[in-house]
């Protein structure tokens, strides 16, 4: 009993640590530095943390936002929180999107391939067929939508906009789409294999500034470092967003976040969404490669996967 309730207290610790990056201190302090030293102490728990052999991952997390160049993030005063996490769990400084406008990233992202898609139209407009992560994984996957009105919807509704759900686009997955892709709670759910999460459109830089990005991610990501998968040292997060602003050949931002990733990793070597999809299926052990994954660039090695 003795010991059941070390690792009880153990993990609160941890959670309470995690939770920090969000609350900080008084309200009354500003963002910057509330976000800025929050987010150290949860980083140094919560990163590189893992010695000697490493537990295998079971579980990945995507955080997916909008429409920011790396320049408009990477080093930005209005992401203190996003910058501090980079600093101190995993940065890929060479990552980049495969087109514009969002729909075809979204679809390449998850199945190796834009198929064809070249606008943001509905999934009335493109029933996919191919195969994705999320028919490979069958009952294993959970898409997390903020602002969705109702399980699976395929329509936009206020700052839900569906273009941002791919999962609603597949139709081999679309029976048990209304189980799996749910409206985002307040405590996310990651208990899946496979956990794709979307902000509403504010929140996810598309019609609100980066500080707003910055400002959700504050509150939600320690909401995910304490859960048990993630302080159980076997889960993932990777946050990146779906293409730039037009501005910077496409290159956007993108973290690391694990257990095994050693702190302060920065990657030079040139990655894109077929390299997140790659390692994602490599990391839960699902195959075939999906289309273009298959000849991407792994991410593990370079932190620590």
């Amino acid at each position: 009993m003795a010991r059941v309730r070390l690792l009880s207290l153990a993990g609160a610790a941890v959670a309470a640590v995690a939770l920090a990056v969000a609350c900080g201190s008084p309200a009354s302090r500003p963002h910057a530095e509330r976000a800025g030293e929050g987010a150290a102490a949860a980083a140094r728990t919560l990163c590189g943390t893992a010695h000697g052999r490493r537990k295998p991952i079971r579980h990945v997390v995507w955080i997916v936002f909008e429409n920011k160049s790396y320049g408009e993030v990477i080093g930005s005063r209005d992401a203190p929180y996003i910058n501090r996490v980079a600093r101190l769990c995993g940065l890929a400084a060479s990552f980049f999107a495969e087109t514009h406008p969002s729909l075809p990233n979204y679809i390449a992202l998850t199945s190796g391939s834009t198929q064809g898609i070249r606008d943001d139209a509905g999934p009335d407009a493109h029933r996919l067929s191919a195969p994705s992560i999320f028919s490979l994984l069958g009952t294993r996957w959970r898409a997390l939508q903020e602002a969705m009105p109702s399980p699976c919807a395929t329509r936009d509704s206020g700052r839900y906009a569906v273009r941002h759900n791919p999962a609603a686009y597949y139709m081999g997955v679309r029976g048990r789409c209304a189980r799996q892709d749910v409206p985002l709670g307040r405590r996310p759910d990651i208990s899946a294999r496979f956990t794709f999460i979307t902000p509403d459109l504010c929140h996810d830089m598309h019609d609100c500034d980066v500080r707003a990005g910055d400002r959700w991610l504050a509150r939600w990501l320690p909401r995910i470092l304490s859960t048990r998968e993630y302080r159980s040292g076997t889960a993932a997060v990777f946050v990146t967003w779906d293409e730039d602003d037009f501005g910077s050949a496409n290159r956007i931002p993108t973290l690391v976040i694990s257990p095994s990733t050693p702190r302060g990793t920065v990657s030079p070597a040139r990655f894109d969404h077929y390299s997140l999809l790659r390692t994602t299926q490599e990391l839960l052990g699902v195959r075939p490669l999906l289309g273009r994954a298959a000849r991407a660039p792994s991410m593990r090695r370079a932190f620590g996967l």
